[in-house]
């Protein structure tokens, strides 16, 4: 079976990567011609303006890769920009695929949601609003007058990202009043207000989403996987509204012109579920990460930092694994079921502390990544080696994708001029 999947280089490989999706790479390579590509091009969609750390990027990606056990003899590993063919097809692809298709992508809006939510809170928070003080809206009083301490800025963030969520996703686009209106409620001064709110409207916030090729980057995923002609493409459940676009585009050129590209289907993957130190998804941009590349001691003091079960105040109080980001972690590292259950246990009767808890953990996810280190090392001395395996699969891709634009040109009529 034929799959392809990629993954844009935007620095140093997570463990939320390798749980989410080099983890599953691994098995699909046993038994399947697997194409897996370093997607440089899609990393523009929304980073165009900085590219200085693109080509360190592709490197730090590659040595991940192969330091986690990807191997060049299962599959066949490329580098995108490197096959011009893809942008051909794309360009292609984008005659026939309505801009509507485009434009009611849920990707596309929710992306540009998250940006200007993130903004927002970072702009509010950063003027060190007193929230404590803030005249609630609706039933913001009620869950404010039982929390204590950092509880009640948790609570503001989910009462601004529900105001939000309503604003943006509004009939008339984002109705600045219906937020305006909100944020006033929580007794933001209007002054702060009015700096947020124009800068949501008027400033580069968001725009970043706002070009062509954010837009079509579904049309450019699409030739990435129907160049190929794959069979499978490996997504989360958050994907498959791009999957399903890609079949689309399939039907529609075979229908109108001839049968040149199979309509491909979606492998659902298994996250495990591992957020970043602080709760939030594991993210470079909110410095919550824990790096396949880190140190031991790295792990140690960010291990350290892990949030814990709120209610656990003192070591004395019960805790409770159920809330625990330290024990969602246990789960995945923790290999020993006894000493999974004892952890449970002695927290939930307080004979444990958190951090003797995340102690045990830190020395489980260091093993996990020891053998990984000791390969990044040994790719690291040799790097030149190593990128050539990149280098000849994208030339071997050269060959496969030019195969199937011979066809798609011969299926539209335009005339093939070979070298």
């Amino acid at each position: 079976m034929r799959i392809v999947s990629g993954m844009r280089p935007t620095g140093k490989l997570h463990l939320g990567h390798y749980f989410g999706v080099i983890k599953n790479w691994l098995k699909l390579q046993e038994e399947n011609e697997c194409f897996f590509f370093i997607a440089d091009w899609h990393a523009l969609t929304n980073r165009y303006k900085d590219t200085k750390d693109l080509k360190e990027n592709i490197r730090q990606m590659i040595i991940d890769w192969l330091a986690c056990g990807i191997d060049p003899n299962k599959a066949t590993l490329f580098i995108q920009s490197g096959v011009k063919q893809h942008a051909e097809l794309a360009l292609l692809f984008s005659m026939i695929t309505p801009k509507s298709w485009l434009e009611l992508n849920p990707s596309y809006k929710d992306l540009k949601f998250n940006l200007m939510y993130q903004y927002l809170k970072d702009f509010l928070l950063g003027k060190k609003i007193k929230v404590n003080q803030a005249p609630p809206p609706e039933s913001y009083d009620e869950a404010l007058e039982k929390a204590t301490g950092k509880q009640k800025s948790k609570i503001f963030e989910e009462y601004l990202r529900e105001a939000f969520h309503r604003a943006f996703y509004s009939q008339k686009g984002i109705d600045f009043e219906y937020l305006r209106e909100v944020l006033l409620k929580f007794g933001i001064q209007r002054k702060i207000v009015e700096e947020a709110i124009s800068n949501l409207e008027e400033g580069d916030v968001g725009k970043d989403l706002d070009t062509l090729g954010f837009l079509a980057y579904p049309v450019l995923q699409a030739a990435d996987i129907l160049i190929y002609k794959a069979q499978k493409v490996p997504v989360g459940e958050d994907q498959l509204p791009h999957i399903e676009l890609t079949r689309e585009i399939a039907r529609r050129f075979n229908n109108l012109y001839k049968e040149v590209f199979p309509e491909p289907e979606a492998i659902l993957t298994e996250e495990a579920k591992l957020p970043g130190i602080d709760g939030r998804k594991m993210s470079k941009s909110y410095n919550n990460a824990i790096y396949l590349s880190d140190s031991e001691d790295e792990v140690n003091q960010k291990v350290l930092q892990m949030k814990t079960d709120p209610q656990r105040v003192k070591k004395t109080d019960p805790g409770n694994p159920d809330v625990c980001i330290v024990y969602d972690y246990h789960k995945i590292f923790t290999k020993d079921e006894e000493l999974l259950k004892e952890i449970d246990t002695k927290c939930r009767n307080a004979e444990i502390g958190c951090v003797d808890c995340k102690k045990i953990l830190a020395e489980n996810i260091n093993k996990f990544l020891q053998p990984i280190r000791e390969k990044r090392k040994e790719i690291e001395a040799n790097l030149q080696e190593y990128e050539k395996i990149f280098i000849d699969g994208t030339l071997k891709c050269r060959k496969l994708a030019e195969e199937t634009m011979k066809e798609a040109r011969d299926a539209m009529n335009l005339y093939d001029i070979e070298e």
